[in-house]
């Protein structure tokens, strides 16, 4: 009779557990996950470790609805093999620290997808794709304490935390500006300078604490002429390259604003000049081998249609406070600065290659034609050190400048730096010259 009692109590009491899980936990897989949540949460208080993380998701969307640290640190099987072999210091041989979009898109895979098409998702293929990434120390590549801190945002298949940082996840801190600027930031991108000083940032500087950036930017101008003091009556990043929250990311002109089928005759010969600088084109304008580097990073408008699509897209996103003719009228008056640029751009690249051509400046071997922008500061002589700054900074400043709607920044950071440059290229050139020749005589 004792052993049948027993027998009973040992039966009842998972039977009481599952009871009182469904009772007090109607949702008992949540119960579930929420007391394994709370082994690592436990194992981590104890040993002192990762305390923000454990604070952030606390107050984060994902606690409310119950996702915890495995749903995300334990890859699924689709994850990418890097993230399955990523480091990992915990005692659960499963988890990984590093995290796969392919996690996230078990719950948001229509952004996920939105994502892949974008520009982001091929950030980090673009740095691996520039010739001398390799010759950088690692920790700045693959340490990420450099380019690839930024460029991050496109590794092992895309980095969601590059935007809805760890562990909050905030869809109202990724739709605030600030979360753009610590890469669109300094040398060759500072659109987070030139918006923020710009008429539109300054009304965002002074209104937009009193804006509900918890409404969808859907739902920011679903009725357009309703008066609120709470729906941003500027726009932020978000606004413009991220329309109804499309997460990818994309523009009509490309990172380096150049596009191969261009109408205009005289822009074309710019441009050629140009792409023959960044060794895509040979002295005869056939492509080379190095366009590849191009079409890997979708850094180039290769169509028409491409380019477009994206203006059209841009053109109907300003129509959403300007009219559509002042929005067109704007942006192409800013593809004018592009081409004002590429001029002095071609002139300086063309002083440059005859150095090269009449033997002044010796031609290394790894170089794809005479000069090579590409190589950025990986050049020897300080005349293609000058050539190098005045591509990648000045006059990326210059067409930023004007598109993102800041005529002083246009100006002085880029059209007048881009003079600048030209006078002392064309200053260095002579006295090479001179050089040259006086060596010449002695000989």
């Amino acid at each position: 009779m004792k052993h049948i009692i027993n027998l009973l109590a040992f039966l009842f009491v998972p039977v009481l557990i599952v009871i009182s899980l469904v009772v007090f936990y109607p949702d008992v897989s949540k119960a579930v996950k929420t007391a394994q949540a709370q082994e690592c949460i436990d194992c981590h208080v104890s040993k002192g470790i990762t305390a923000s993380a454990i604070r952030d998701w606390k107050l984060s969307k994902h606690y409310e609805a119950g996702v915890t640290c495995a749903d995300c640190h334990i890859p699924v099987k689709e994850a990418v093999k890097e993230i399955h072999e990523s480091k990992s210091s915990c005692e659960d041989k499963r988890v990984r620290r590093l995290v796969s979009p392919r996690n996230c898109a078990q719950c948001h895979e229509d952004k996920v997808n939105e994502f892949e098409r974008g520009k982001h998702a091929l950030a980090w293929v673009a740095m691996m794709a520039m010739p001398t990434t390799k010759d950088q120390p690692s920790v700045l590549i693959e340490g990420e304490k450099g380019c690839g801190g930024c460029h991050r945002i496109g590794r092992d298949e895309g980095k969601c935390d590059a935007c809805h940082t760890r562990h909050k996840f905030s869809t109202v801190e990724a739709r605030k500006p600030e979360a753009c600027m610590t890469c669109h930031m300094g040398f060759d991108h500072p659109q987070w300078e030139m918006w923020s000083t710009s008429k539109h940032g300054t009304i965002y500087f002074t209104e937009g604490k009193n804006w509900d950036f918890s409404k969808p930017l859907s739902q920011w101008y679903k009725e357009p002429y309703k008066a609120d003091s709470s729906t941003p009556r500027a726009p932020v990043c978000q606004t413009c390259h991220m329309p109804n929250g499309d997460h990818g990311v994309k523009t009509a002109w490309g990172f380096l604003a150049l596009r191969v089928a261009e109408k205009d005759p005289e822009w074309a010969k710019l441009r050629n000049t140009i792409m023959r600088g960044l060794g895509v084109l040979d002295e005869k304008g056939n492509f080379t081998e190095r366009i590849k580097v191009i079409e890997a990073g979708k850094v180039v408008r290769l169509t028409a249609e491409e380019w477009e699509a994206e203006r059209n897209r841009m053109i109907k996103i300003c129509s959403q406070c300007h009219s559509p003719s002042f929005a067109k009228e704007q942006l192409e008056k800013a593809d004018q600065v592009i081409k004002e640029s590429d001029k002095l751009m071609a002139e300086a690249i063309e002083i440059v290659e005859s150095l090269y051509r009449d033997g002044i400046l010796e031609r290394p071997k790894d170089y794809p034609l005479h000069t090579d922008l590409l190589r950025f500061y990986e050049v020897r002589h300080p005349i293609e050190q000058k050539l190098y700054v005045m591509f990648l900074e000045h006059r990326m400043r210059s067409f930023q400048g004007a598109f993102h709607m800041n005529p002083d920044y246009q100006h002085w950071y880029g059209w007048a730096e881009m003079k600048k440059d030209l006078a002392e290229i064309k200053h260095e050139a002579e006295m090479l010259r001179k050089q040259y020749a006086q060596a010449k005589q002695k000989k």
